[in-house]
């Protein structure tokens, strides 16, 4: 359904906001960045900015949404015939290779990470985003084979799906910092996220997380 006008401006509006504040951020670092300054490269009321953005942080992590939603649609979408964790296990592959978003490795997105590292607020945001996923994906696993968002084996699942995920983004970029070579950081995080995978599915064998037919 297209977006109506008002909607398409706004969007264009925290789009902006967001590309000028990561722009300093990278530039200066995140703590030594005001709301002031960003909403002036943004050419925007410093109210506007927190219209779009309740905090600082959110205009560096303004993909958090969507991400969320890559996982919801992995799950909801996926064939019957495949096990839930081993459709999130796809996703990260699709998420690598058919549409590079998130899992990218070039210069950009070295800054990106090193923005993380040099500033405590953005490692401690990046921290309770992880978490907050965590909780989501479990919700998500739990409702994608019938069962109570309380499940304790959804929870479990969740939380090692997370621990992969972040091994493999943190151990790839770690080797593209190293090599600069892209397709060696994309087939080390590819590499962790299969192992993992494996190490989820023995987890939590027995569940309808991990086979197909036991909901």
């Amino acid at each position: 359904m297209p977006l109506d006008r008002r909607t398409r401006k706004r969007l264009v509006t925290r789009q902006a906001i967001s590309n000028a504040a990561t722009l300093l951020f990278m530039e200066r670092g995140f703590d030594n960045v005001t709301v002031d300054e960003i909403a002036e490269a943004a050419d925007v009321g410093r109210m506007t900015v927190f219209n779009h953005f309740p905090r600082k942080e959110d205009m560096f992590f303004d993909r958090d949404e969507e991400g969320r939603e890559k996982f919801l649609e992995a799950l909801r979408q996926r064939d019957k015939s495949v096990a839930p964790i081993e459709a999130i296990r796809q996703l990260a592959h699709r998420a690598a290779t058919e549409d590079p978003v998130y899992i990218i490795f070039f210069p950009g997105s070295q800054r990106f990470v090193e923005t993380i590292e040099k500033s405590p607020t953005l490692i401690a945001r990046a921290r309770a985003i992880r978490d907050e996923l965590a909780q989501f994906v479990a919700v998500a696993l739990a409702e994608s084979v019938g069962r109570d968002p309380a499940d304790p084996d959804a929870h479990l699942a969740a939380n090692l799906v997370l621990a992969t995920w972040t091994v493999a983004f943190i151990q790839a970029h770690r080797v593209y910092r190293e090599s600069q070579d892209a397709e060696k950081a994309k087939s080390t995080f590819l590499a962790i996220i299969d192992r993992g995978t494996k190490g989820i599915e023995a987890a939590t064998a027995g569940t309808p997380y991990a086979q197909v037919g036991l909901s």
